[in-house]
């Protein structure tokens, strides 16, 4: 219970405060592509505010910030931006199609491996995400990868120790880590399609296998793989959020992961800071290392 409690601290930081000596403005509307389709589980955020969201599958979006530039981002499309100076409700954000690279083949002899394993579990350390503030659809945890030869990716693996968030759809988000300089990294994202997969309801555990539906080539590097959740069944949770706060229970519209001793990162909401965590939620990778 004291890990739980000190991971519980970790995963819900103190903001700056000058973020909160700002106005709000609340920010509505819809994000679609060039062709008028709406565009499901876009990111929407304030990098460097730790204030972000997703849109709902047929791209609606809602979200308070201060006077900013708000930022929108999916791996399909270029990203956009949107300039808040007041309440604005029924924008509708465009955003273009990425034109995706060419195929890249790799010549030699390959050798099929891990890439990457849990490490050592961390007695009794679990970590929830929770839904139970309404949010945070938008948090990233996973592990860092460390790629000494090209590789391709075949498999991510990943356990879930329980899940109680009826209708969840999660995402599996992978970025190369470059250093902008000795104290600076950035995190670029090198998917161009998304990796979605649903996790059932269960009290026990559940072993899941998310397979990319592009090639996906890692050269040698640093890459973060993080799990995110993208969305729920909307009724349930209206549903839990409508009871007074003492009938809840702490396991409702709750997922966990048992957590493991190796580097990784925390994104606390959309686009935000990525923060440096010792621990991870156990994700492999495994596929083909080019010899």
């Amino acid at each position: 219970m004291r890990i739980r409690l000190l991971l519980a601290f970790f995963l819900f930081p103190i903001f700056p405060f000058c973020a909160f000596s700002q106005d709000y403005f609340p920010v509505k509307g819809q994000v679609v592509n060039t062709r008028g389709e709406a565009v499901e589980y876009v990111q929407v955020g304030v990098p460097g505010l730790q204030i972000g969201t997703i849109s709902s599958p047929d791209g609606q979006f809602e979200i308070s910030v201060p006077e900013c530039t708000l930022e929108f981002f999916h791996v399909s499309y270029k990203p956009a931006s949107l300039s808040v100076t007041g309440a604005t409700s029924d924008v509708v954000i465009v955003l273009e199609d990425e034109e995706l690279p060419p195929a890249v083949f790799v010549g030699g002899n390959t050798k099929a491996k891990y890439l990457l394993r849990p490490g050592s579990k961390l007695p009794g350390g679990v970590v929830s995400f929770s839904l139970q503030e309404g949010r945070p659809k938008g948090r990233e945890l996973g592990s860092v990868a460390v790629v000494r030869k090209p590789f391709l990716v075949k498999d991510i693996l990943l356990s879930v120790r329980s899940n109680h968030i009826p209708g969840c759809v999660s995402a599996i988000n992978i970025y190369r880590i470059d250093k902008a300089d000795s104290k600076t990294e950035t995190f670029v994202n090198v998917l161009h399609k998304p990796m979605y997969f649903d996790v059932e309801v269960s009290d026990k555990p559940q072993n899941i296998v998310v397979r990319p539906e592009e090639t996906l080539l890692f050269e040698p590097g640093r890459y973060f793989i993080a799990f995110q959740i993208v969305d729920c069944n909307q009724e349930a949770l209206q549903a839990f959020m409508a009871k007074p706060k003492e009938e809840r229970q702490f396991w409702e519209m709750t997922m966990d992961f048992t957590l493991h001793f190796k580097s990784s990162y925390l994104r606390e909401a959309a686009l935000g800071e990525m923060q440096h965590l010792p621990i991870n939620i156990g994700i492999s990778v495994r596929g083909l290392e080019f010899q």
